[in-house]
């Protein structure tokens, strides 16, 4: 263990998250944890200026910050945080990342394409950061773009204690469905810790942002669908597979998605589709238009992410937070258990 407490400082991009984070953490400590006195300014010209206003020599340092949209503006906000904090003598830096951008960019599918996500682990460890904290990246072989420690946590648990406490006395018609082939594995993690069986929807997609076809693989008739997946753009592979799942006998469909990117049509699609609600987490700062959506529903990651940032700088597990036993309490007053 440090000698120091951890010290959180955050962009711009989450601040709520952030703010949230550092409550929870004085709740924990039994003592006010508050985010470290910066500024994260734009010159006119759009350049991007961090200035720390506290003595952080020595100290274990947390840089809050997701790479959402803006994801260039955000990336650069914690590139240039990072660089401020290790020439200024920091012990240690870690980022925590909720929403890692540029994940989907992880593989060349065809000639003369990048790789961007390994790009973007590079800009990381080159600008001094030393771990990563992060939430449900989109191919968790990402965690190997890395030569430093990283640590995925999961919204999967979360989601299990929210079905188990919203779907009470439901339990025996829910199924969980993958809307594509490759998220089975997230949704089997999830089916298995609420003891539901698993569907899969399969699509074709012909170019991204549009679907083509989709069937179901297995039988949703009389059941309330639950699809699982890490992310939600433009949400319309989602409403397309809620549709087909309805045409296929489902009872009704409600969707867990870890980080809500809605962008573009996203929120008016969902407001208008069959789903009965969208569920997602805080990992990126809510727009208004989300919020005053009438079926979707934010689960918040705060005791999550500060419990693992306290396991962090006590040199105690992370993957705990996956058990059933110790992420329940962290949520204490929020789900109870039926």
């Amino acid at each position: 263990m440090s000698a120091s407490d951890p010290k959180l400082i955050s962009g711009n991009a989450n601040r709520p998250l952030a703010e949230a984070i550092a409550r929870r953490m004085s709740l924990h400590r039994g003592m006010s944890v508050g985010l470290v006195d910066a500024r994260v300014e734009r010159f006119n010209d759009g350049e991007i200026f961090v200035e720390v206003y506290e003595n952080v020599r020595g100290e274990d340092m947390f840089i809050i910050q997701s790479t959402s949209n803006p994801a260039n503006d955000n990336l650069m906000e914690l590139l240039i945080m990072a660089d401020a904090l290790r020439r200024s003598s920091a012990a240690r830096i870690t980022a925590v990342i909720p929403y890692f951008g540029y994940a989907r960019q992880d593989r060349r599918t065809k000639a003369r394409t990048p790789i961007s996500a390994k790009l973007v682990a590079n800009m990381l460890v080159g600008a001094g950061i030393e771990r990563i904290l992060t939430m449900d990246l989109h191919a968790t072989q990402i965690q190997g773009f890395f030569d430093i420690p990283v640590d995925n946590l999961y919204a999967a648990p979360i989601f299990a204690l929210d079905i188990l406490h919203h779907f009470r006395g439901q339990m025996e018609d829910i199924m969980v469905i993958s809307p594509d082939v490759g998220g089975v594995a997230r949704a089997r993690e999830l089916a298995k810790r609420i003891n539901a069986p698993l569907s899969i929807v399969d699509k074709r997609r012909e170019k991204p942002g549009e679907v083509a076809e989709m069937t179901v693989i297995g039988d949703v008739t009389g059941k309330k669908c639950i699809i699982v997946d890490d992310i939600c753009d433009t949400a319309g592979t989602l409403c397309k597979a809620a549709e087909v799942l309805m045409e296929h006998g489902a009872k009704e469909v409600h969707s867990y998605i870890t980080h809500g990117v809605l962008s573009g049509p996203a929120i008016e699609r969902v407001s208008n589709s069959v789903m009965k609600s969208l569920v997602i987490t805080d990992s990126i700062e809510a727009t208004e238009e989300t919020r005053a959506a009438p079926n979707i529903r934010i689960v918040p990651t705060a005791p999550m992410f500060a419990q693992a940032i306290l396991n962090t700088w006590s040199g105690t597990s992370v993957s705990s937070l996956f058990q059933d036993e110790t992420l329940a309490p962290i949520y204490e007053g929020m789900y109870s258990r039926g």
